[in-house]
């Protein structure tokens, strides 16, 4: 969001900018909401500690201090994420919505596919640029991102009364369909200090580096974490332009020589490193055998 206007907003500018357009989005770093957890996490980081219970603590504390009444959490589940098993994400989405009910909160917490990375961009100004291609119903636009983002704003908008139960994507669906959902992005950005962009006005990386099917067959996987830390060495996300485009998914076939990413960076020894990085890696993982 950052790419597309200020989300280093203090708490009364963020009121004003509800009361003038009903929404805000905001960067809690700047807000310091829970100064004992950003303690916690840079303790954490660097031993590579999750603990669950931390995690439900983090979480809980900055929607609580923000007086948040309605909360929706995605739990993505899968290989490379953080929860690993259905079961694990299942106990942890009981404890999230027992944890908020006992803070006075509603809190629904879903269980969603997270096996690959969602939507096609990965660093500030590609994901931008696919938010932006689903909220504009461009051709371009990811469908994987745009099902997600219907499913998730559909729930939202039956949590908070503004749809019937079982009605809210179709609801959603109508607003995205519409232009309204969009036009709702664009004054918020206006609100904050932004200025309406295209898609493609939003620049990118200058030095760019294809990353081709080694042979042809159907893609299984592709390791979240590879293709992030491989978007963080060629500059992501301090370089606004770094990061990874992906043309393929799982499950789709490819011949030999297919474009299966691009790897963007403003910094060409950092884009070298990042190539290196994930030819040294298991990133894509390619079945010879057709898909059913």
């Amino acid at each position: 969001m950052e790419v597309l206007t200020n989300v280093s907003l203090d708490v009364p500018k963020m009121k004003r900018i509800v009361e003038s357009v009903g929404a805000c989005i905001a960067w809690g770093g700047a807000l310091n909401l829970a100064p004992a957890d950003d303690k916690f996490i840079r303790v954490e980081h660097p031993l590579n500690i999750d603990a669950e219970a931390q995690l439900l603590a983090s979480i809980i504390a900055k929607k609580k201090s923000v007086s948040s009444t309605h909360v929706l959490i995605d739990i993505p589940v899968g290989r490379g994420s953080k929860v690993h098993t259905v079961a694990q994400a299942k106990r942890l989405k009981r404890k999230f919505q027992r944890l908020g009910k006992e803070l006075g909160m509603k809190v629904k917490a879903v269980v969603t596919d997270g096996s690959q990375p969602i939507g096609n961009g990965i660093g500030p100004a590609l994901e931008a640029r696919d938010v932006l291609y689903v909220l504009r119903n461009d051709y371009r636009q990811p469908f994987d991102l745009r099902d997600k983002a219907l499913m998730l704003a559909g729930l939202l908008l039956e949590m908070a009364g503004r749809a019937r139960r079982g009605k809210g994507r179709q609801v959603a669906e109508q607003l995205l369909n519409s232009g309204k959902a969009y036009d709702k992005m664009v004054q918020i950005i206006r609100a904050q200090g932004g200025k309406e962009k295209s898609p493609d006005d939003i620049p990118i990386g200058k030095y760019r580096a294809d990353v081709k099917a080694r042979r042809k067959g159907t893609i299984t996987h592709i390791s979240n974490i590879t293709i992030s830390r491989t978007a963080r060495r060629a500059g992501a996300p301090m370089d606004k332009g770094a990061g990874i485009y992906l043309y393929k998914h799982a499950g789709e076939r490819v011949e030999k020589g297919d474009i299966i990413m691009s790897i963007y960076s403003n910094n060409a020894e950092r884009l070298k490193y990042a190539v290196e990085f994930l030819n040294s890696q298991h990133g894509v993982f390619i079945d010879r055998k057709p898909s059913a």
